[in-house]
């Protein structure tokens, strides 16, 4: 299969008006990524060396989503709505290069894997002309049915189309298929439109390929894999079914998920073995998590980097660009953004750190913060080495604190601290005795008369 050249036509021109939604419906995301971008990654996991999508609504907003997720795909736009036939036919440039096998596949049918597609490569490799993927379902109706005869594909007929027995057939049309390249064009200009519509349907080639004494025939997937999208409530099942595998997947890698079903995962989430995931926990894009560590329950982690035998949570929240080395902990009612937290240092509760470095065993105290933005810029604070930083701190960056150093309880720093130095950042305190039974009292008589008053008003 590796020697074969392979072209997958992804057809994403459809406007979706059931999802409601100014976005072209292919755009609206799984796990973090468009769903056409799903199609894409399992056409290339199953050896697509070049792929071609058929783009209509919002096409320049299509344009600028591919060259983000796929950079090396083409787009072509389909100008006309005239059927799945025509709308393959769109990518003519692409199928005329000679591949040797063409991949059919749909932009929103986000859950097909590598092995289908595979499968139906492997037949076009064994000489069929046509591969087309179905799944079996016990309650077929709505589905195109596939008709076998001698262990060939002989057509698709659609549902209204059926006889009596066709009706009982339980194996149906997923609507993806394989086509060797050496046949696709030929295949699909022979298609016509004399029908009640007036389209060009991608599935007569089935019956054309069979006319022209072409090997045609069908391989099976799960339903899952044949899953389209119309609408919310189906972007939700497609969700729900895709977090389903990524669990099974982490957890028969070695990850402990305490409460799978309360555990989402991105696209991209990388997690080793040995690490435990606690309940109700969120995983945006770019998360990269070594082995042993734990994440503590409901943490919300996009785009982070947290390194083998970290701590983070509970209820912590990592953003974007947050490296924890080794050993270091996060805990709980903490953010953390743009900001490297090294080995065994600890920001333990209620802290904010962003842009910003926390030297290796350095300690921050509960309610610091690093005053990093003032308006109009971002500002970096450097915490040293072994560093100690009292509770309820401000660090105002520019600003860093030497190795060792020590910052007193409810300090605002706004100076660079050298290392092993104490630095103090606070008003000092003034204690003025009997001052405070004093004020009670004169509290205590103004509320008085003011109640008075407002009795008397009434």
């Amino acid at each position: 299969m590796s020697q074969r050249s392979c072209l997958s036509v992804i057809l994403a021109a459809g406007e979706g008006t059931r999802m409601k939604s100014a976005l072209p419906k292919v755009l609206h995301q799984i796990a973090g990524l468009p769903m056409v971008a799903h199609v894409v990654k399992a056409a290339d996991a199953a050896g697509a060396t070049s792929d071609a999508i058929v783009i209509g609504h919002g096409a320049e907003e299509m344009r600028k989503a591919v060259a983000k997720f796929s950079p090396r795909a083409e787009t072509f736009v389909q100008e006309e709505r005239l059927g799945t036939a025509h709308a393959v036919l769109a990518a003519r440039e692409a199928i005329s290069r000679g591949y040797d096998d063409i991949l059919v596949m749909f932009g929103d049918t986000p859950l097909i894997d590598a092995d289908a597609l595979n499968l139906a490569r492997l037949k076009l490799a064994e000489g069929a002309a046509v591969a087309v993927i179905g799944f079996r379902t016990p309650n077929p109706n709505g589905y195109g049915r596939l008709v076998e005869k001698g262990g060939k594909l002989i057509a698709i007929r659609e549902e209204k189309d059926c006889s009596e027995a066709e009706k009982k057939i339980g194996f149906c049309n997923a609507g993806m298929m394989a086509v060797a390249g050496a046949h696709a064009l030929k295949l699909l200009d022979a298609v016509g439109n004399k029908n009640a519509k007036g389209e060009y349907y991608l599935t007569d080639i089935v019956e054309i390929a069979g006319a022209q004494g072409l090997d045609v025939v069908a391989t099976e997937a799960s339903f899952e894999n044949a899953l389209g999208i119309n609408n919310r409530a189906e972007l939700a099942q497609a969700e729900g079914i895709w977090q389903q595998r990524r669990r099974q997947e982490a957890m028969l890698s070695g990850v402990t998920l305490l409460a799978p079903e309360t555990v989402y995962f991105s696209y991209d989430t990388e997690i080793g073995a040995d690490t435990v995931v606690e309940p109700n926990v969120w995983f945006g894009p770019g998360v990269k998590i070594a082995g042993g560590a734990k994440i503590h329950a409901f943490s919300h982690i996009e785009g982070a980097t947290i390194a083998s035998n970290c701590d983070v949570g509970p209820f912590a929240r990592l953003r974007p660009g947050a490296d924890l080395r080794n050993k270091a902990k996060v805990g709980n009612f903490c953010e953390v953004k743009q900001a490297v937290v090294e080995e065994g240092a600890k920001v333990n509760h209620l802290t904010y750190i962003g842009d910003a470095r926390v030297g290796a065993g350095a300690n921050i105290g509960a309610g610091t913060i690093t005053c990093n933005y003032d308006g109009y810029s971002k500002f970096f604070t450097d915490i040293g080495e072994g560093a100690f930083v009292g509770s309820n701190s401000s660090l105002v960056a520019p600003v860093s604190i030497g190795k060792g150093g020590y910052i007193a309880s409810g300090s605002v720093i706004t100076e660079s601290v050298p290392d092993d130095a104490l630095a103090f950042g606070r008003a000092r305190q003034k204690t003025i005795p009997g001052k405070g039974k004093e004020l009670r009292e004169r509290f205590a008589s103004a509320a008085a008369v003011k109640k008075k008053a407002v009795g008397a008003d009434h």
